[in-house]
C-alpha cells in the first residue's frame, strides 16, 4: 500500500493527522505532509481510515 497526497487540492482541514499523527503532519500552511508513504501494519487501517475522512479527496491510496 502507498498513500498519496495532492497538495494541490489540501485545504488544511487537519482530519487526516488527528486520525494518524504517525503518517501525517501539516507544513506551516496547513497543507497535508506525508510523513511516510509506506505506513506498516499497524498503521495501514487508520491511515486508510484517514484517507477516507479527507474533504478534498486530496489523499489517495495505491495498492502495490
Amino acid at each position: 500500500m502507498r498513500i498519496k497526497a495532492d497538495t494541490h487540492l489540501c485545504v488544511g482541514s487537519g482530519q487526516c493527522v488527528l486520525t494518524e499523527p504517525a503518517v501525517f503532519d501539516q507544513d506551516d500552511d496547513g497543507i497535508v505532509a506525508l510523513l511516510t508513504d509506506h505506513p506498516d501494519d499497524q498503521r495501514a487501517a487508520p491511515a486508510c481510515h484517514a484517507v477516507t475522512l479527507c474533504p478534498s479527496r486530496a489523499l489517495s491510496i495505491r495498492q502495490e
